[in-house]
């Protein structure tokens, strides 16, 4: 044989043909993932604006929040279910136990006295007459009536209706 047929190589070139080959097969996978990121994006369907996901709310916000109105946060007022196929039934109001005494609808306890001006003038706007008075570092804003406890069951229902959230009070 002669000298020119005897082919040579290095540990250097073995390396080099070997990172280069490890660089071809990494490239060959990254771009393979990208192609099927790509494929799978043209065959998902579009997304939708954010019009028609509004559209598919179950209910009002305010309709959802009513559940959690009662005695605080933590509790859930129950719901009852409604059969479709019976004509609505009128609610029966039962009547609270008379309790004894004068009472009165406290509508806000607030330090701020912007807030109880507002709420005593919404109050105002509605038809029910308020009175401020302060205690221990608050304003209170009160009806200005006072009756037995049914009455005032009663003027409860209308101020929830107009939007408040009253409670009750004992007049001393």
């Amino acid at each position: 044989m002669n000298a020119r047929d005897q082919i040579s190589i290095g540990s250097q070139s073995i390396l080099w043909v070997a990172g280069v080959g490890v660089g071809l097969v990494t490239l060959a996978f990254v771009l393979g993932v990208q192609v099927g990121k790509q494929g799978a994006a043209l065959r998902r369907p579009a997304q939708r604006g954010v019009e028609e996901e509004l559209k598919d709310l179950p209910e009002p916000l305010v309709d959802q929040l009513k559940i959690f109105e009662g005695d605080g946060p933590d509790k859930l007022v129950a719901t009852p279910r409604v059969d479709a196929t019976l004509p609505p039934a009128e609610p029966k109001a039962e009547p609270a136990p008379a309790e004894a005494g004068t009472w009165t609808l406290q509508l806000v306890a607030t330090s701020d006295a912007a807030e109880a001006k507002r709420v005593a003038d919404k109050a105002k706007a509605a038809g029910f007459p308020t009175t401020t008075r302060k205690d221990k570092g608050q304003l209170k804003v009160r009806l200005a009536k006072s009756a037995d406890r049914a009455a005032i069951d009663k003027a409860a229902e209308k101020l929830k209706k107009a939007g408040f959230k009253p409670f009750a009070v004992k007049v001393d």
